[in-house]
């Protein structure tokens, strides 16, 4: 099966994406974890996760990509970018693990 989809807004929640993803004929897509310049997530509503979960296993849904701010980067030479960059990562990963377990 072959998964086709593109990165949407997550501003109105994962339902939303995955209703707007069907209606442009996609079965997967990337969002944002946060904001893309590196400010603070957006609380997780588990009721919209669990409606996104029904939704997505009615409509074949693909695994979905998630993707993390500009701002990150592990490698950076300054330090403080470097440890702001780590601590994101690890939230980041909190967050998934807890959307996803």
């Amino acid at each position: 099966m072959f998964y086709i989809g593109n990165h949407l807004s997550a501003s109105k929640g994962f339902a939303a994406m995955g209703r707007k993803e069907v209606e442009l004929g996609g079965n997967t897509f990337a969002f944002f974890t946060r904001n893309p310049r590196g400010g603070k997530a957006k609380a997780i509503d588990e009721k919209d996760i669990e409606k996104f979960l029904t939704y997505a296993k009615e409509h074949n849904f693909g695994k979905l990509v998630a993707h993390a701010p500009y701002t990150m980067n592990l490698c950076a030479v300054k330090e403080d970018v470097r440890r702001f960059s780590k601590e994101m990562f690890f939230c980041i990963c909190k967050e998934l693990f807890n959307i996803l377990f």
